[in-house]
């Protein structure tokens, strides 16, 4: 007959063996966001000591310490541009209170949303760490000065051309590896992988060219060009775009290997810089704190259109909603004074505003 204190136990163990893939989870090293700018994220025993990195990229700390600062700069970026590209759906990019797992066990599926994390992520660290080699931060990099001669166009390539190589071999080596340490050979890695690499194709893809003029007068004799990244937010609005058309696939094998296929096969194979998912998302609707999810309960929505992801009746759910007004503060009646500032004045505005019901 086992005693309480026996079964208590044994459904300790069971919780943790159900949740233990969130300790290896491959976003966990977002949680380097979470710590203080005065602890130090490189050098042997630091490393060790940071919780949400596998042992793999604990060795990539160790090795290559010089880049980790730049690894936390893109913790940063990716909950900031992921919060702003989701700000009107109803899955938030919302992070927990506490913890390595950033936005909660709902990264523990092969959903969308956990797809355009990856491939987020991916992105954020070559974007940081190129950021880092243009601006003379990594002593193991620099500008590209691949980039040179005559252009097609007839410009002359020089300056300080962004070394994007450098930054995605990084991120390779860094957001991959624990992928790579599971093995290929099942669905999550493959899918992880392949979204990561869609994020760096996100950059990739829209690169932009930048140029200088040279003559007298600015005449424009001579045009001077090198080439950099896009904006980050233009990285997440690419990302999202995926998101929205992301394709469902199922692990197949073909001949001696797997791989990821549409699940319909009326649809054609994902492109390498399109997303891909494994299994359908939640609703996202009613809270459920144990997976992460903090429903749409009390948040605002817009009462005026029915088709918008940020109209009400989708936010909320249905016609869950309730309309109320609010007086809200607004500069107004602003003038140029000269030389050379604007003034305004404080108005106060009485508005309507719609929030999800509780």
């Amino acid at each position: 007959m086992p005693t309480v204190s026996s079964v208590t136990l044994t459904g300790r163990l069971l919780l943790l063996l159900l949740w233990a893939p969130q300790l290896t989870m491959a976003t966990n090293w977002l949680s380097l966001a979470r710590l203080p700018r005065s602890r130090p994220v490189s050098g042997a025993e630091p490393c060790g000591r940071l919780r949400g990195l596998s042992p793999g990229q604990v060795g990539v700390c160790r090795a290559r310490g010089e880049v980790m600062e730049s690894v936390r700069k893109a913790a940063e970026m990716v909950i900031e541009e992921c919060q702003h590209q989701f700000r009107n759906r109803r899955w938030n990019c919302s992070t927990t209170p506490r913890g390595i797992n950033v936005f909660g066990r709902v990264m523990n599926q092969g959903t969308r949303e956990a797809a355009f994390v990856h491939a987020l992520s991916s992105a954020a660290v070559a974007v940081a760490v190129t950021r880092g080699c243009s601006r003379g931060e990594l002593e193991r990099c620099g500008c590209d000065r691949k980039v040179r001669g005559v252009s097609p166009e007839g410009f002359q390539w020089s300056g300080c051309s962004d070394n994007l190589s450098y930054g995605v071999a990084f991120s390779q080596t860094f957001v991959d590896e624990p992928e790579r340490a599971k093995g290929m050979s099942s669905g999550r890695p493959l899918m992880n992988i392949h979204n990561n690499e869609a994020g760096r194709k996100a950059i990739l893809h829209n690169m932009q060219v930048e140029c200088k003029c040279h003559g007298v007068s600015g005449s424009c004799e001579l045009r001077t060009c090198w080439k950099v990244m896009p904006p980050f937010r233009r990285v997440g609005a690419v990302l999202k775009e995926r998101f929205d058309g992301a394709t469902e696939v199922r692990l197949t094998r073909v001949g001696s290997r797997t791989a990821l296929l549409p699940r319909d096969p009326q649809v054609k194979p994902p492109a390498t810089r399109d997303l891909v998912y494994l299994a359908s998302s939640p609703d996202f609707c009613r809270l459920d704190p144990d997976n992460g999810i903090p429903g749409t309960a009390g948040r605002r929505c817009n009462g005026t259109s029915r088709l918008a992801p940020d109209g009400c009746e989708l936010l909320c759910c249905g016609p869950g909603f309730r309309a109320g007004r609010a007086e809200v503060v607004q500069r107004c009646s602003c003038k140029f004074s000269w030389c050379c500032s604007v003034r305004c004045q404080q108005c106060k505005n009485t508005v309507l505003i719609h929030t999800c019901r509780e």
